[in-house]
């Protein structure tokens, strides 16, 4: 029987280890994350699907340390894999399997190389992405690609809608490749690395809304940083607001007076910098939710200064 180890976490991580098991792969670990206090655990767990199947877990601060390297060696793997695992797997670890060690990347690499690829490439406009599983080497994210599979970003999609999108996507790759990785017919193809870019992680404030950028800009932030991830915010009247959703005005509908808030009777929309509108479709205050009526009617009818104060002009 053809076994693996698998580090492994996050929803991709349960998806691909079904995908591992439902083949017949004999899984003798499953290496974990433990969830954070401080985290939003919105996502499935791996640790809870493995015990669930029998399979042993491990929490390790470091795998790569020459204790656990040679506890993974002692279990005679014939693959590694890595399926949304939080750390980068050193060479000496990757060689314990014999038959490979593959990652699933949430990306049509060489395409967004690194942390958060999904909410990059919201933010950077991209009407599509995808899940790629390639080889571990040393650098990240840089091994040759043994398959890829494409999911469409829509004008309106958040986070966690393509996040969603890309873990069904990693299921199709993995299941469609095992059986080549197994019987030796994967043709690997080198990445060129060129053709993409290495994105690093991203902070919360991060999502600190520029009024001043474009309409479109600050609609994809506020898609890539939706909720269950930290969210978009701006300062208005002394309060944090968190936007949650926006909807693009037509093209045609102009304005000359950027960084403003125009809060109407059941209309809140904000002015931007290129001369374009953003309604603010949902927000949320001191955990709140607000729909658009609810919003303008804290505030009041106004036009409100986004550029730095929050004070009503």
């Amino acid at each position: 029987m053809t076994s693996a180890v698998v580090f492994a976490y996050h929803n991709v991580g349960v998806a691909c280890l079904r995908v591992l098991l439902k083949q017949g792969i004999e899984v003798k670990r499953v290496v974990t994350h433990a969830d954070s206090p401080t985290e939003n655990i919105w996502f499935e767990s791996v640790a809870e699907l493995a015990r669930e199947s029998g399979i042993p877990v491990s929490i390790v601060d470091d795998p790569n340390s020459d204790e656990y390297i040679a506890d993974i060696a002692a279990l005679k793997p014939d693959f590694l894999f890595s399926f949304y695992y939080r750390q980068m797997l050193a060479p000496a670890l990757l060689r314990t399997a014999p038959r490979g060690a593959f990652n699933m990347h949430g990306s049509l690499l060489p395409k967004y190389r690194g942390r958060v690829p999904i909410n990059w490439a919201i933010i950077k406009g991209e009407t599509e992405t995808g899940a790629t599983l390639h080889e571990m080497v040393a650098k990240p994210d840089a091994g040759r690609i043994i398959d890829q599979e494409r999911v469409a970003i829509l004008p309106d999609d958040t986070a966690l809608d393509v996040f969603t999108k890309v873990t069904g996507a990693a299921a199709i790759v993995l299941s469609r490749s095992l059986p080549k990785l197994i019987d030796g017919t994967a043709t690997p193809r080198e990445q060129y690395l060129a053709a993409g870019s290495y994105f690093g992680g991203r902070k919360p404030e991060d999502g600190i809304i520029n009024w001043h950028d474009s309409a479109q800009n600050i609609h994809n932030l506020v898609r890539a940083v939706a909720p269950p991830y930290p969210g978009a915010t701006t300062a208005l009247n002394g309060e944090s607001i968190k936007i949650v959703r926006t909807r693009l005005a037509p093209a045609h509908f102009q304005h000359h007076n950027p960084a403003k808030l125009n809060v109407g009777s059941d209309t809140v929309i904000a002015l931007c910098g290129d001369g374009r509108m953003l309604r603010i479709v949902e927000s949320e205050i001191d955990g709140q939710p607000h729909n658009e009526v609810m919003l303008a009617a804290r505030l009041g009818i106004g036009l409100y200064d986004l550029d730095s104060t929050g004070e009503e002009k």
